[in-house]
C-alpha cells in the first residue's frame, strides 16, 4: 500500500502513528498521574490515605481538612502573601534592571559595552559561592530582612544575554527613525524598543517570576525570622521535619493526616504558576528563539 504525500514528506504508516500515539500518551500519563495522586490525597479521607499508603489517585469523598489546617493558624497564609511580594516585586525590578542593561550592552556607540559584557558573562560561568554571598548580604545589612530574597537574585546573567541578543535583532532604522525624530535612548527604549518586545518580555518573566516563587535557599540562608518565610519554606518545614505549622488552634484529634497536609501545601504552591503559565506559553517559543540568533 502505498504511502500518502503530504508536501513532498510520506507520511508514516498506521502502525508507525499508532506507535507514536501510545508513546505520547505514555509521558503524559507519566506528567499528569502524580498531579492528579498530590490532588486527590489532598482531599480524600482519612481512612483511604492511610489504607492506601499516603497516595490516593481516585477519592472515595472530598475533605477539606488538610486545607483549613494549612489556613487556621496563618503561618501559610502569611507565607502566601511573602511569596507573593517576592515574585512580583521582584519578578519588576529584575525585569527593568536586566531590560536596562541589555539594552545598553547591546547599542554599538557605548563603549563601555564589551568590558561590562565580560563582567556579565563571566558572572555566568563562575559563581561566587555561599560564604561570600552570604557575607556579602551580611554586610549590605539584608539579614532578616524580606530584601534578602530579592536583591542577591535580581540580575540573571543569562537572561540579561538572550534580552541583549534580542534587542540587536531589532532593525537598526527603528531606532534611527527615533533619534532623527529627535528621541533620546531613554524615550526610545520605553516607546519603540519595549512595545516590540513584548515575547522576549512574558518569557524572561516568566523565569524570573518561577525562580523567585520557588527560592526557598536564600531564605533558608538568610531568614531567622519566620514571618517573613516564603511559601516554599514553608512547604519544607512541613515535608523535612514532619511538623504542621498552623494547626496550634486546632485539637490533635481534628487533624488530618500528615500526608494530606503535606499534598494540600504542594497544591497551594504549584497552582500560582499553573494559572499565570498558560497565559505566556505562547510567547515561550518565539522569545527565546528569538533572543537567541545572534550573540
Amino acid at each position: 500500500m502505498s504511502r500518502k504525500i503530504v508536501q513532498g514528506v510520506p507520511m508514516p504508516s498506521w502502525p508507525m502513528r499508532a506507535f507514536k500515539g501510545l508513546v505520547l500518551l505514555v509521558f503524559c500519563a507519566v506528567v499528569i498521574i502524580p498531579f492528579v495522586g498530590v490532588i486527590s490525597t489532598s482531599v480524600a479521607p482519612n481512612k483511604q490515605i492511610n489504607s492506601s499508603g499516603g497516595l490516593v489517585l481516585l477519592p472515595k469523598s472530598v475533605n477539606f481538612a488538610a486545607y483549613e489546617s494549612l489556613f487556621a493558624g496563618g503561618v501559610v497564609t502569611r507565607a502566601l502573601f511573602v511569596s507573593i511580594f517576592v515574585t512580583i516585586v521582584g519578578t519588576l525590578l529584575s525585569l527593568t534592571v536586566s531590560c536596562l542593561l541589555a539594552y545598553a550592552l547591546s547599542r554599538p556607540g557605548f563603549s563601555a559595552g564589551r568590558p561590562i559584557l565580560l563582567v556579565v558573562l563571566f558572572s555566568m560561568l563562575f559563581s561566587p559561592g555561599i560564604i561570600p554571598l552570604y557575607l556579602t548580604v551580611k554586610g549590605a545589612g539584608l539579614l532578616d530582612s524580606i530584601w534578602a530574597l530579592i536583591v542577591p537574585t535580581m540580575i540573571s546573567a543569562f537572561n540579561v544575554v538572550v534580552l541583549r541578543a534580542f534587542f540587536m535583532n531589532l532593525p537598526n532604522e527603528i531606532t534611527e527613525s527615533a533619534r532623527i525624530d529627535g528621541a533620546g535612548e531613554l524615550k526610545t527604549f520605553s516607546y519603540i524598543v519595549l512595545p516590540l518586545s513584548k515575547a522576549v518580555l512574558s518569557v524572561i518573566g516568566l523565569f524570573y517570576a518561577v525562580a523567585y516563587w520557588n527560592a526557598f535557599f536564600s531564605a533558608l540562608l538568610y531568614l531567622n525570622d519566620s514571618r517573613l518565610w516564603p511559601l516554599q519554606l514553608v512547604l519544607r518545614t512541613y515535608v523535612i521535619n514532619d511538623t504542621q505549622l498552623g494547626s496550634a488552634e486546632l485539637g490533635t484529634e481534628l487533624l488530618p493526616p500528615q500526608a494530606s497536609i503535606q499534598m494540600a501545601i504542594l497544591v497551594v504552591s504549584i497552582v500560582p504558576i499553573l494559572l499565570v503559565y498558560p497565559f505566556l506559553q505562547r510567547h515561550f517559543a518565539k522569545g527565546v528563539l528569538t533572543g537567541a540568533v545572534k550573540g
